[in-house]
């Protein structure tokens, strides 16, 4: 199965006064990077989560972001240090005597020294929301999942056309290459007529010559392994199974082997394919790089 790397998912729950919010975004990458951000007060549960999205995804970047607001999941409470208050009173009480101010101790002071009162966030942690958290996640891993199916027909849809080109071409690369080494023949021996009436040309050392420097241009093998490539692209698509990676080492050969007959050719009708087929090659490794 083709899937893509890209997709996204939300999931909203309400639990009591409580909601959580999940969203995952996924992207291309060439392996599995989970980034996860959730509050603070369930990092416990980081390696749980990780797990849970690791059975949905084998590469691509996913980011979790997990939010949740609500009174059902922290508590609040005013702390007051009262041994630290003390000391304020008798400090302003000195200070008060000593300078003979006229200024008293008032309760407008109170919020002004931070150090004294603080609000605390103790948090209420329930089984009921730590598994409300893991099923939003997983259901949010599902709507990646299938979004991430929908757009990986559509690219394989795409590679398939395209491969189809590759084909095309390569075909015409194969028919081409009798043509070109004829040719190339006759170019060779009206080159050497042109030169000398003395050398015959049926000698045996000159058609040893031409079938030498004919064979250095022969791209026999690279068309055969070419068109086993493609079998191979074509084996690997159907595939249940991820399948990224090997496509991306099959392509990397084609190119491989194009290259070696751009590198050949004496031809320019085969140079000009050789580039459109580099072309298609690049599109083809694009739509590669985001596919699971």
């Amino acid at each position: 199965m083709t899937n893509s790397m890209t997709g996204f998912g939300r999931e909203v729950r309400i639990v009591g006064d409580t909601v959580i919010t999940v969203e995952i975004r996924s992207v291309n990458q060439r392996f599995l990077d989970i980034s996860l951000k959730l509050p603070q007060a369930f990092s416990m549960f980081e390696d749980k989560i990780k797990k849970n999205v690791q059975r949905y995804f084998s590469r691509g970047r996913i980011e979790v972001f997990i939010s949740i607001s609500g009174q059902g999941f922290v508590k609040r409470d005013l702390q007051v240090d009262w041994n630290l208050f003390d000391q304020y009173i008798t400090m302003f009480h000195k200070v008060q005597s000593r300078y003979d101010l006229a200024d008293e101790v008032t309760i407008a002071m109170i919020p002004s020294l931070k150090e004294v009162v603080a609000v605390q966030e103790i948090d209420r942690e329930t089984d009921e929301l730590k598994d409300a958290i893991l099923v939003s996640v997983e259901n949010a891993c599902q709507q990646v999942w299938d979004m991430r199916i929908i757009e990986g027909q559509a690219l394989k849809v795409d590679m398939v056309t395209r491969i189809e080109k590759i084909e095309k071409i390569i075909n015409m690369l194969g028919e081409r290459r009798e043509t070109v080494i004829i040719e190339y023949r006759q170019r060779i021996q009206n080159r050497i007529k042109s030169y000398t009436t003395e050398m015959l040309p049926d000698d045996s050392k000159i058609y040893h010559e031409i079938a030498l420097l004919a064979e250095k241009g022969d791209i026999t093998e690279e068309v055969t392994r070419l068109h086993s490539h493609l079998k191979q692209f074509r084996t690997a698509i159907e595939q249940e199974q991820v399948m990224g990676r090997k496509l991306e080492f099959i392509l990397q050969e084609m190119l491989r082997e194009t290259n070696t007959i751009g590198s050949k050719s004496n031809d320019a009708l085969i140079s000009e394919w050789v580039v459109t087929l580099k072309t298609e090659m690049e599109k083809l490794k694009e739509q590669i790089l985001n596919v699971e």
